[in-house]
């Protein structure tokens, strides 16, 4: 029964096959099952996969794809490639729990974030190693922050996913007391 089952799949499929013998049908079954694997293989392996990617998350991404393809064009076999898709993401899964768990491991994978301003300074060194010019910092200042000066910003950074994040400075603020009528009302007023 079971063999029987076996070889209508390897019949559907075209497996064994050389791939100028695959015919439509049989490649884009290939292609629904390849599908639904990888897809289950990605909702398995971890939630983030492609939400907030980090280069580690599209390395990943990149060699499933290139592995998943191989079993729909035939340079690969079908079952052992959907179990090196598994792999792959199983030992992703297990890089990022490492990386969640252990401060020091983090870095080793992910990288590190990159500083570019500190308390209105940029720093070069930070623009140096990450490629960015001073009008591509301005740009995203301009984007986050909604300001042009640079003397505002109290910290930027590069992310390890590549964005850049903005915090502004804090602006000091003055109070005033003022008496509305004599010793009767105070309004407290707070002047940005």
């Amino acid at each position: 029964m079971m063999d029987a089952a076996l070889d209508t799949a390897r019949q559907l499929l075209g497996l064994g096959r050389d791939i100028a013998d695959v015919n439509v049908l049989q490649m884009a079954l290939r292609t629904i099952l390849i599908y639904v694997s990888a897809l289950a293989i990605i909702r398995l392996g971890s939630k983030r996969f492609l939400s907030e990617a980090t280069a580690f998350d599209v390395i990943v991404a990149i060699m499933l794809g290139s592995i998943m393809s191989s079993a729909i064009n035939g340079s690969a076999p079908f079952v052992p490639t959907i179990v090196a898709g598994a792999v792959l993401v199983g030992a992703h899964w297990l890089l990022a729990y490492l990386t969640s768990r252990l401060d020091w491991f983090g870095p080793l994978v992910k990288g590190h974030p990159t500083l570019l301003v500190r308390d209105g300074e940029i720093q070069e060194e930070g623009l140096r190693s990450t490629g960015l010019s001073r009008r591509d910092l301005e740009e995203h200042v301009r984007l986050q922050a909604g300001t042009t000066d640079i003397s505002s910003v109290r910290l930027a950074c590069m992310e390890r996913n590549g964005r850049i994040s903005v915090v502004p400075a804090q602006r000091a603020t003055h109070a005033v007391d003022v008496s509305v009528e004599d010793g009767v009302k105070i309004v407290h007023i707070e002047l940005g």
